[in-house]
């Protein structure tokens, strides 16, 4: 019933913060746009921008995390809700133009944007400390296989009003039996161990799990919830497979079915219409930008200011990939790896266009000609994925489909992100693959656009973002 309680009061919060922010969009419109409908202020082309712009902003909320209170920090809250409502304001404006006919003031709307993301501040910090109010930080025990299992969940520092881990259990290789629930004979050092466990879980309210074999984890996930317990894993390889298997339901027993990658005709028909319309349009748009990073990497070193690459699209295929170059000439003559944290490779003008993302904008040409797509996994060099595909084999499922500009991996991974990492990461987008999960994307590149740690590179003195040990899969 508390639990009940608190969920309550948080989504009231939520509701209130919508329902404000809206209230001030419709007074804003009313007060400055409403010579455009010419109608009531409950008329029918008023209430039509109205519901278009609640709309943007329910499914922009959404795709930015806007109201994910307690799982993110109070800055990523606030720039979600105010990336979000900005587009929203900016799709709604274009609407306005095209029932006026022509362009109009939008100086109103910059004012509105500015009181609602004052009030998004002032609700962000608000609903955070109600929250850790009314949610006390978990007591938490991480178990894990090795350290480079236990250094996958180090960022659950930055989150410590939310879990308190007291305990980090490394649990040994060869133990790799389930929780035993009364049926397993008893006796023996693997029961004992698995007892132990069990015993240890008992006192903590959370459960982090990482790299133990899907069947310790598998029992672990059973027991947590036969307790109440919160339990979080990082998956392996074939659980990510196995959650896109489609329920096959011609037999009176539970069948899934997991296959290679086999979109419908019409979703790649659609797909290919759109990285063809809106890579034009971006194009065009993005044009001016890119003869002026062009006209400065040329007046730096007069090189070359295109840099091309081949890289793997669906398939295996190779492509030659466009950026603009933002290395020195011959960047590499010694062989091919990543960029590192501190490159001297790249140039003064090549951090600068690396940071702000203007060296990808000559891809939109790749994609007009229909080597990579706006979205899907994104393409590597051969040489760097024949050596992580000596670690990971599994590494070529990412080339169901063809390569992307942005993506999955892309944007909720890192640049330095692990190759087995990026796969699971690929694996989630290709099985779930559909034109709005692509829509989806689009919208949250966005989000990433200007954060830093996105662009950070591979530790220097490596030539790749793997690991060196390999992933113990099911």
């Amino acid at each position: 019933m508390k639990a009940m309680k608190k969920s309550l009061m948080m989504r009231g919060m939520v509701l209130l913060h919508y329902g404000i922010t809206v209230l001030l969009f419709v007074s804003c419109w009313w007060l400055f746009y409403r010579h455009i409908a010419a109608g009531a202020v409950f008329g029918a082309v008023n209430i039509s921008v109205y519901a278009f712009y609640a709309v943007s902003l329910l499914m922009l909320s959404r795709i930015y995390s806007a109201y994910r209170v307690g799982l993110l920090h109070v800055g990523d809250l606030f720039y979600g809700q105010v990336l979000s409502n900005l587009i929203s304001l900016g799709l709604t404006y274009l609407l306005a133009c095209a029932l006026a006919r022509r362009l109009i003031n939008p100086l109103a709307g910059f004012g509105c944007a500015a009181v609602q993301a004052l009030f998004s501040a002032a609700w962000t910090v608000s609903a955070n400390r109600l929250y850790f109010t009314l949610h006390k930080p978990k007591r938490t025990v991480v178990i894990y296989r090795n350290e480079n299992d236990l250094r996958k969940l180090e960022e659950i520092r930055f989150f410590g009003e939310r879990w308190s881990v007291e305990r980090k259990v490394q649990w040994p290789e060869d133990n790799v039996h389930d929780l035993p629930y009364g049926k397993e004979k008893i006796g023996g050092v693997a029961f004992e161990g698995i007892q132990k466990l069990m015993r240890i879980m008992e006192d903590y309210e959370a459960v982090f799990v990482s790299g133990v074999s899907a069947t310790l984890r598998n029992g672990i996930v059973k027991y947590c919830v036969e307790k109440n317990k919160a339990c979080y894993f990082v998956p392996h390889t074939g659980d990510v497979i196995i959650s896109g298997a489609e329920h096959i339901r011609s037999f009176s027993v539970p069948i899934c079915r997991a296959r290679r990658s086999k979109p419908a005709p019409e979703y790649l028909l659609v797909k290919r219409a759109m990285d063809i319309l809106l890579s034009l349009l971006a194009i065009i748009v993005t044009s001016p930008f890119m003869a002026i990073a062009a006209l400065a990497i040329w007046s730096y070193d007069h090189g070359p200011v295109l840099y091309k690459q081949v890289r793997l699209t669906k398939d295996g295929r190779t492509f030659e990939i466009l950026k603009l170059r933002s290395m020195i000439v011959d960047a590499e003559k010694g062989g091919a790896r990543l960029a590192g944290e501190h490159d001297d490779r790249i140039t003064p003008v090549g951090r600068i266009i690396r940071a702000i993302r203007f060296d990808e904008l000559p891809q939109l040409f790749n994609i007009l000609k229909g080597d990579m797509s706006i979205v899907g996994p994104r393409p590597e060099r051969p040489e760097i994925a024949e050596q992580y595909r000596q670690e990971l084999p599994a590494f070529d499922l990412r080339l169901q489909v063809k390569a992307g500009l942005t993506g999955y991996a892309q944007i909720y991974g890192r640049y330095n992100t692990e190759p087995q990492d990026k796969l699971k990461m690929d694996l989630m987008y290709i099985n779930h693959a559909s034109l709005a999960e692509d829509i989806k994307l689009i919208f949250a590149t966005v989000r990433v656009l200007f954060m830093r740690e996105s662009t950070s590179g591979v530790a220097d003195g490596k030539t790749t973002a793997s690991a060196v040990e390999k992933e113990k899969s099911a």
